[in-house]
């Protein structure tokens, strides 16, 4: 994956998530407005992050290398290792506000919820 699909990625999986909590935050009574408010703000921030970090650059020149083929093998790991712990970090601070989200919905439209997904 490459700088700019990792980031239509990230948006993407944004936008989800941000769409879900205003449709939830729209159609049921007595959610937590302020608790929404940070979770919104949590995943907002999260994309950007995510987004910033990927801009990174290999910091090495092929000069730096024996060979090309050996200069594309640590530009390649690097990207990788890059890629895996933005897309880690990405997903920890997405998780954060799911959570946060969640306690914002009241106890008895999750009990509803459940109780819809067992039939």
């Amino acid at each position: 994956m490459n700088k700019r699909d990792f980031k239509k990625y990230v948006e993407s999986v944004g936008d989800s998530a941000l769409a879900q909590m205003v449709d939830v935050t729209e159609s049921v009574d007595n959610v937590d407005k302020a608790k929404v408010a940070d979770a919104i703000e949590k995943v907002i921030s999260a994309v950007a992050a995510a987004k910033t970090n990927a801009d990174v650059t290999f910091d090495k020149g092929v000069k730096a290398f024996d060979n090309i083929v050996a200069y594309s093998k640590a530009k390649k790991a690097f990207f990788k290792q890059l890629f895996t712990k933005i897309n880690e970090d990405f997903y920890k601070e997405l998780d954060a506000a799911v959570k946060e989200f969640n306690s914002a919905v009241p106890e008895e439209v999750k009990a509803e919820n459940k109780a819809a997904a067992a039939k």
